[in-house]
């Protein structure tokens, strides 16, 4: 098993999303002796945002790209290349200001791409990046159910996800962990009892 372990946290060790995300990957490697875990550190190693060359690089046919397009698409294929490699993608998503970190969102930039991860037809959208597990470990200060006006954090990974084929994907939440230390305790705890049920 491969499993792609991610976080964009820029808390530290105070990180609950990194708790959970290393909790997520003990137990799935201690489920299954032998695998293989690739750590992806994007607030060490940030993705950087698009602009016009990587955006060309990533959706426009080599045949339309210019020399920089061309010299930049393998270094920003590989993202997606490393998420369709994996087995599991355990990611690691805080909510910051009601939606993902901008480190996370530059990433998952990386994973739409046309006629790689997804294609348009007469149908609709399809997506082609569906062998890939994802687990989530979301976290929140406070508590956004599912259709709450200011949560574009959860809807936003669920939608675009599905977006490129996933079908199995499980969000861990620990929320209200801005409650005071009694109520985090108490969110991360059973947090880790759903970990435990994985």
């Amino acid at each position: 098993m491969k499993i792609l372990h991610i976080d964009s946290s820029t808390t530290g060790p105070d990180s609950v999303s990194r708790e959970l995300t290393a909790a997520i990957v003990a137990h799935l490697a201690a489920k299954t002796p032998g695998a293989e875990v690739e750590r992806l550190d994007l607030v060490a190693n940030p993705v950087a945002h698009l602009d016009e060359v990587t955006t060309g690089a990533l959706r426009l046919p080599p045949d339309a790209q210019s020399d920089a397009m061309k010299a930049a698409a393998p270094a920003e294929l590989a993202y997606l290349q490393q998420f369709m490699g994996a087995d599991v993608a355990v990611i690691g998503a805080p909510m910051y200001n009601f939606t993902v970190p901008s480190q996370l969102k530059a990433w998952i930039d990386r994973l739409g791409v046309p006629g790689v991860s997804f294609t348009y037809s007469e149908a609709g959208p399809k997506g082609l990046a569906g062998n890939t597990r994802v687990i989530i470990a979301s976290t929140q200060g406070g508590m956004y159910e599912a259709g709450d006006v200011a949560e574009h954090q959860e809807s936003l990974l669920r939608v675009f996800f599905g977006f490129i084929g996933v079908t199995d994907l499980t969000i861990v939440r620990a929320d209200k962990i801005g409650f005071g230390p009694e109520m985090r305790a108490a969110s991360v705890a059973a947090a880790k009892a759903e970990i435990a049920a994985l």
